[in-house]
């Protein structure tokens, strides 16, 4: 059983195995994992945790298949699948209408703001826009439960402003981590656990019984998935929990992030292998873009360009768009737009210029037949809302919106190459963005306002990796320079000079950036891509 002291080493014994918490819990956090979640948490490590190697060994094989020369394709052996006529379970009435949702991580402050915004969702993020330091993810999970149960306050401790929830909020739906990533402060029979079943569990159990009494439910989004097979391991784990807790079926709802490449290619599978829970899937944009680098890292005629070129009327982006609406919509499905990253600007007509850029981001999703976007930044929730609004007229969604008039959608539309520059500006600024990203994120901030951008790891992600890609395949820069490794260090260390003068010494001198260079130029320089700079990154947390 666990100690109840918080500064001791606590274990939990469960059927199965011995659960071992490594670090220190103070009276707050036990709340929020009590002796029973955590025996809920060591019953799914038993019977889950350890597929999980399995599941990323097949990522590995896919991926060396397609290093070698194959492309992504959708599968023959699931063909019946596709071409079924069946429809997913159903979607709960509190979630009929998703027409802009707000995404960010699970600190007090953002939590209260976001359920305020003039939003219908709002997704607090355990993965991308936040750095899981053990503190950090657990206060996350107080914030929430706090959140669920109406009663979350915040006070800023400098100017004395208060802040609490107003009496209609804004949906909630938890991003856990992705499959990919560890919980190190957490161990089952001695080994680290999953990330991914740490956050679903915790959450799960301090809010469904909440949630279902206030007529919502457990709704989760899942990220990084890459095949049906990884979808189907969630299934179980949401069955598994339904008949341990003695809930109907369905009770949990789910919405799939599409944000690898070859996920799209499973999207019918992934729907239909979560066709009790699941409730849609979204365009997350920005890891599909650099999904796609890491994907095609080996095939010189698909190198992309400067990311700012990258843009969802790019053919391969639409194309991808333009097909989950259509595969949703058939299954009953929702089909979520992507992220708008722009912050609003403090000048006038700057801010005017990135409302614009809301503005035609938005309507190309609606008119495409999106249900719904994300915004990062309460202030352009207005924005988001008129533009789907006048689409959307008198309906909640866009169910209706089948697309079945569209020309087939091949495997070459999903992969055709992205033409565009390659420029010095661009590189430079993608080296300055990775660079300021990293290092908050390795000071415990994973969600950062950069150059006018909302920057969260997918983005930092591209700009980390389409140098690597353009290192490797010899890609040459607007001033008609090659890119490679000596180009890159020497162009790092002059923007370290510039990000110091941006930042101001006292700044740069308290900070990480030193840590943060070194690592961005190990991931950058590599002979192979590193999959995710969040893993080693994991290790300059506590």
């Amino acid at each position: 059983m666990l100690a109840q002291t918080p500064d001791r080493e606590k274990t939990t014994e469960a059927q199965e195995g011995k659960l071992e918490v490594t670090d220190t819990l103070s009276p707050e956090h036990q709340a929020v994992f009590p002796v029973e979640a955590q025996n809920f948490l060591s019953t799914l490590c038993a019977k889950f945790a350890g597929r999980i190697d399995s599941l990323l060994a097949a990522r590995e094989e896919k991926q060396a298949a397609i290093d070698a020369g194959e492309l992504p394709d959708f599968l023959q052996d699931t063909q019946d699948i596709r071409e079924g006529s069946w429809k997913i379970l159903g979607i709960p009435q509190d979630l009929q209408d998703r027409r802009v949702e707000i995404t960010g991580p699970t600190d007090r402050k953002m939590v209260i703001n976001a359920l305020n915004a003039n939003v219908k969702v709002f997704m607090a993020d355990f993965e991308d826009s936040m750095s899981p330091a053990w503190d950090k993810v657990l206060d996350g999970q107080i914030n929430l439960r706090d959140a669920v149960n109406g009663d979350i306050s915040y006070t800023n401790p400098v100017n004395g402003k208060q802040y609490q929830l107003d009496n209609d909020p804004a949906v909630l739906i938890c991003r856990v981590r992705g499959l990919h990533l560890k919980e190190k402060h957490v161990t089952f029979n001695d080994q680290i656990i999953p990330g991914a079943l740490f956050d679903f569990a915790l959450y799960f159990y301090n809010n469904y019984r909440a949630l279902l009494k206030k007529g919502s439910g457990p709704y989760f989004y899942i990220p990084k998935l890459q095949s049906y097979k990884e979808a189907q391991w969630w299934s179980e784990v949401f069955h598994f929990t339904e008949d341990y807790f003695g809930l109907d079926t369905g009770t949990i709802k789910a919405t799939v992030l599409i944000e690898t490449l070859p996920a799209v290619f499973e999207m019918d599978e992934i729907l239909f292998s979560l066709k009790e829970h699941i409730v849609g899937l979204n365009c997350g944009r920005w890891d599909y873009i650099f999904s796609y680098i890491k994907t095609l890292k080996k095939h010189p005629d698909r190198v992309l360009p400067d990311r700012q070129v990258v843009t969802m009327d790019k053919p391969f982006l639409n194309a991808y768009s333009r097909l989950l609406i259509r595969t949703c919509h058939k299954r009953g499905a929702f089909a979520m737009g992507g992220m708008a990253a722009f912050i609003p600007a403090k000048d006038p007509q700057e801010n005017q210029k990135v409302l614009d850029k809301i503005q035609n981001d938005k309507a190309l999703e609606a008119n495409n037949g999106h249900d719904g976007t994300w915004v990062a930044h309460p202030g352009l929730a207005n924005t988001a809302m008129e533009v789907f609004g006048s689409v959307l007229g008198q309906r909640s969604n866009q169910l209706d919106v089948s697309r079945e008039e569209d020309a087939p959608i091949t495997a070459k539309d999903l992969l055709e190459p992205c033409e565009g520059e390659r420029t010095e500006q661009g590189m430079r600024h993608n080296i300055r963005v990775a660079l300021q990203y990293i290092e908050a994120w390795i000071s415990g901030n994973g969600c950062v306002p950069i150059y006018g951008l909302m920057e969260d790891a997918a983005t930092a992600e591209i700009s980390r990796a389409s140098i690597w890609q353009w290192i490797q395949h010899g890609k040459a820069l607007d001033n008609g320079q090659v890119v490679t490794n000596e180009l890159f260090e020497q162009y790092l260390a002059e923007e370290i000079n510039v990000v110091k003068a941006e930042v101001g010494e006292q700044r740069y001198n308290s900070g990480r950036f030193e840590e943060a260079a070194e690592l961005m130029a190990r991931l950058t320089t590599s002979k192979e891509l590193t999959n995710f700079l969040t893993v080693p990154g994991y290790d300059y947390l506590d």
